[in-house]
């Protein structure tokens, strides 16, 4: 049996037990202050962990500490945090935790090891339905003492289990007894993370606020982190709004994920003389797949070859060159800028792994590896089209009276794209006149933020914008991505419908691997089957962070390998605040 301070998905980890602190964070970092956040559209709820309702931003993360804290410059590592101590055999059958006795709930309650089986208990029956897939390698849980808690396995192939189980967030059994936690609400919980809810004004605005001398805070995974005194979120109706109160000083720091906003908004005399900074920060996080994601529930989206069409009428270099300022890169892979995304041709451990699946599979997976369809940028898709006509016809669709109809049923072919944001109408609304000349009736629809979360969790569209964020070590969340237990779960993010076998089996692959070289065969096998499937039409990603903040902010030297740091790592400086604030 090990005993250790951490986990690593394949042995080693990168900090040893006595480690002072991580490298992407600073000893020097100064707590205090308080920092502005945008958030768009609305909430109702501060229960995140069910699909009723629009969870509050940061509801989850700031106020519900987990077993374990994940390490942001490795693959997958957990570093005990509620816990102090994590067992595990050498096959992994199954994980133990033993809990810091001065744990404390924000109402200082004890946490002990009943408040973990609780928490799982909650999550598991209770929760979103992710949960469910997410833990469905669990076989039972249950407290050894007060304040260890062990967690046995169905089988011995998932390594990555014992450090899914770590991130487990723990909810206090006292609390919620006494409430119901299938049900939105507005009253802030009892929580175990270094803030708790104040301010809450439901749909405008919520603030978080640090828990001074908190039960964490001299422990080495939290050096240097969660330094702002009080976080608050103000909501806004859109992004325009929102841009314009950020220049006017309403709050502090913006991501900026618009190239036209970053090509020419930023204008501003604030920053000439140096109160506002502009900054893009180079960084190697794995990018997801994201786009306009078919619906495949949908018997028009049913046929890979109508989506294949469909994808041709996307001019991707136009849209680079004319709205984008030339910024982006198109996205080929469902684990992009990583070393997980399948390159050249299938070969080797990839190969052999495709070969078992030879006559379920297009003959594409077995080739180069998938392109999206490009152009030369001139905004002229006739050969696209062309090509697009030929697939749609060779699917049952073609032109009567104007219109794209199924021969055989009848059906005509209309879309809707269903977005939360106007701001990819002007992405679509090219796109919608190439579909036009398919004989396809393409129309927008853009909804409040209620209305749009309601609808993809009940899988209500015909095309939505979304992204398959993803990791360096992907593990359980596959499931929820692309199985066919998630097609029909509620609230999964299987938002394509996807059910296919072969996927469903290199997804448990992928989480039974053993090894980081057999993990990235898999990844690399089962990003050909979902790409040469055409269940998305993919759009656009860049390495770097573009930040836009007002000058009153100090960093660490390192930036975290898979995130930014800002809210985690960053902190209020207060030389550069007193020059601010006078200028």
């Amino acid at each position: 049996m090990h005993r250790s301070h951490a986990l690593g998905i394949h042995g080693a980890v990168k900090y040893p037990s006595d480690f002072e602190g991580f490298d992407y964070t600073s000893a020097e970092a100064i707590k205090g202050g308080s920092v502005r956040l945008p958030s768009l559209g609305t909430f109702d709820s501060l229960n995140p962990f069910i699909i009723k309702g629009v969870a509050a931003a940061g509801s989850g993360s700031f106020i519900h500490a987990r077993l374990c804290t994940k390490a942001q410059d490795e693959p997958l590592s957990e570093y005990a945090l509620v816990a102090q101590t994590i067992l595990f055999p050498e096959n992994r059958a199954w994980v133990a935790f033993e809990l810091r006795p001065e744990a404390r709930f924000s109402d200082g309650e004890p946490i002990r090891a009943d408040d973990v089986v609780y928490s799982f208990d909650l999550f598991t029956k209770k929760g979103a339905p992710f949960y469910r897939s997410f833990y469905a390698d669990v076989d039972s849980v249950y407290a050894v003492d007060s304040l260890t808690v062990r967690f046995d396995f169905s089988g011995t192939t998932n390594r990555e289990l014992p450090l899914i189980i770590g991130q487990l967030r723990v909810l206090p059994k006292h609390y919620w007894e006494q409430h119901d936690f299938t049900k939105t609400t507005l009253e802030p919980p009892v929580g175990s993370g270094p803030y708790r809810m104040t301010n809450v004004d439901p749909g405008r605005s919520i603030t978080y606020e640090r828990i001074h001398n908190h039960w964490s805070e001299p422990l080495a995974v939290m050096r240097g982190r969660y330094n702002y005194d009080r976080i608050t979120y103000d909501y806004y109706r859109d992004n325009t709004v929102s841009l314009e109160a950020f220049k006017a000083g309403e709050y502090d720091f913006r991501g900026v994920g618009s190239a036209r906003e970053w090509a020419t908004s930023y204008d501003h005399p604030a920053i000439d003389d140096g109160r506002l900074v502009k900054n893009a920060i180079q960084h190697e996080m794995i990018r997801g797949m994201g786009g306009f994601i078919f619906n495949t529930r949908k018997s028009k989206f049913a046929d890979p070859r109508v989506r294949r069409a469909l994808a041709l009428a996307f001019d991707f270099e136009w849209t680079n060159a004319t709205l984008f300022y030339g910024a982006y890169v198109r996205t080929a892979s469902y684990f992009a800028n990583s070393e997980l995304a399948s390159r050249g041709q299938a070969n080797g451990r990839v190969r052999e792994i495709l070969e078992e699946y030879r006559g379920q599979l297009p003959e594409d997976v077995f080739g180069v590896s998938y392109h999206a369809p490009s152009t030369d940028g001139d905004g002229n898709l006739r050969a696209n089209l062309r090509q697009a006509r030929r697939a749609l016809l060779q699917a049952g669709w073609e032109i009567q009276d104007g219109k794209l109809r199924h021969v055989d049923s009848g059906e005509v072919m209309e879309i809707e794209f269903l977005l939360s944001s106007p701001s990819y109408e002007r992405v679509i609304g090219p796109m919608r006149l190439h579909l036009q000349r398919l004989g396809i009736d393409a129309h927008i629809r853009t909804v409040d933020a209620s209305q749009y979360t309601n609808r993809v969790q009940g899988f209500d569209y015909d095309i939505i914008v979304s992204t398959w964020n993803q990791y360096l070590s992907p593990g359980n969340e596959q499931r929820n991505y692309w199985s066919s237990a998630a097609a029909s779960a509620t609230g999964s993010r299987n938002y394509a419908g996807i059910r296919d076998p072969v996927v469903d089996d290199l997804v448990e692959r992928l989480i039974a691997a053993q090894a980081r070289h057999e993990q990235v065969s898999v990844a690399r096998a089962l990003d050909r089957v979902l790409a040469f499937s055409y269940y998305i039409i993919p759009h656009w990603h860049m390495a770097e962070h573009r930040l836009v903040y007002w000058n009153r902010f100090s960093r660490p030297a390192q930036t975290p390998l898979i995130s930014l740091g800002f809210i985690d790592t960053w902190w209020i400086d207060p030389a550069k605040d007193k020059a601010l604030q006078g200028a």
